[in-house]
């Protein structure tokens, strides 16, 4: 007995199981339409020679998984299906059998249940080692995948956009024609590849600093698509411009995530004075701080319905009807703060510039306020 605890004379066929096993398996391949000349036909063929001469030796089973965890890995990188690979891995078992039960002089029924059973366990070891070659090979592609589209994306939204030629072959190798504008979104969320497909129209994507960052030729709505989810989807841009897409939506996000901006999916241009106050820490707070200093000195029950009265009256372009209607409160009550704040802030109050950073100030310091 081998050490398997198979017959001994399982390697006197050796020579025959093997040459009917190989043209079985050859048939199959055909029948698979696969060349029997390519890199996968020298494959099985190596597998089938490695498979039946471990069996029949009894040798040991680590090399002869190796070789076809291999050949696993080959079908996918060729295209094949998982399973088609375990169909001619069956058809090399039955041929085997048969060429084994069919042979001159009468087998033993108990050499036969040994055989038959360490048959059936061995081919299972081999599609199974098969199977993981596959998936692991699947991965390594999916992970490559990944890295190349990351690539480009972190190409195109850098301080410094390389030349064309390396970016169109970053762009070649992520099977991505780079469009002549496109937008970039940033997404709550760390699963790129899914909310990819999920955004359709060409859509590649990557997880930058925790977020997905989407990359886009289209900015039509992606409501429905990124449905509870925090989003930003920032404007669109000449390629070139990638980057400043990219910076809005992502500073719109931050925005969402701390609630000073609409929870969903956010159009940035929709919410440009935000950004802009937002953009740099401290310079909308320095703003409000010296345009509405001639508040600073009243008390918080005075200064509150006067700021209210300044920002609607701006609002509605220096007119007392409308800012009453805004407040909702009397037009007379508003001459009457109109004249405190002519007071305080004497003839900027009719100077455009002045007016538009009171206008400004206010609205970073409503912000502020929320914040």
């Amino acid at each position: 007995m081998t050490k398997a605890g198979l017959p001994q004379h399982l390697q006197d066929l050796h020579p025959l199981l093997q040459e009917r096993v190989l043209a079985a398996v050859r048939a199959a391949m055909r029948g698979q339409g696969r060349s029997l000349s390519g890199g996968q036909g020298h494959g099985l063929t190596l597998g089938v020679e490695t498979a039946v001469a471990t069996f029949t030796s009894g040798a040991e089973l680590g090399p002869t998984l190796a070789v076809f965890a291999e050949l696993g890995r080959t079908e996918y990188r060729e295209g094949h299906r998982v399973d088609a690979l375990r169909s001619i891995l069956t058809v090399g078992a039955q041929t085997f059998w048969a060429a084994l039960v069919e042979r001159p002089g009468p087998v033993p029924p108990a050499e036969l249940y040994v055989i038959a059973a360490a048959l059936f366990g061995y081919v299972d070891a081999l599609a199974g080692a098969a199977a993981e070659g596959y998936l692991d090979e699947q991965r390594d592609a999916a992970h490559d995948w990944a890295q190349v589209r990351r690539r480009l994306i972190t190409l195109l939204v850098q301080p410094d956009p390389p030349a064309d030629a390396a970016l169109h072959a970053a762009a070649e190798a992520a099977r991505w024609p780079l469009p002549a504008q496109l937008c970039a979104v940033s997404v709550e969320g760390t699963d790129a590849e899914h909310l990819a497909r999920a955004a359709g129209g060409g859509a590649i994507a990557t997880v930058i600093d925790g977020a997905t960052r989407l990359l886009r030729p289209a900015a039509s709505t992606l409501d429905r698509a990124l449905a509870g989810r925090r989003a930003a989807v920032g404007p669109l841009v000449p390629l070139r411009e990638a980057r400043r897409s990219y910076r809005i939506s992502r500073k719109a996000l931050e925005l969402q995530q701390a609630s000073r901006l609409p929870d969903g999916v956010a159009d940035c241009d929709e919410h440009l004075v935000a950004l802009l106050l937002s953009w740099e820490p401290g310079v909308a707070d320095r703003l409000a701080d010296r345009a509405l200093a001639p508040l600073a000195a009243l008390s918080p029950a005075s200064r509150r319905p006067l700021a209210q009265t300044l920002h609607a009256w701006l609002r509605a372009q220096g007119q007392v009807i409308p800012a009453a209607r805004a407040l909702h409160t009397h037009p007379q009550t508003v001459r009457y703060r109109l004249r405190r704040l002519r007071d305080l802030f004497g003839d900027a109050l009719d100077d455009p510039d002045e007016r538009l950073a009171l206008q400004l100030a206010l609205q970073a310091s409503t912000i502020r306020s929320a914040r």
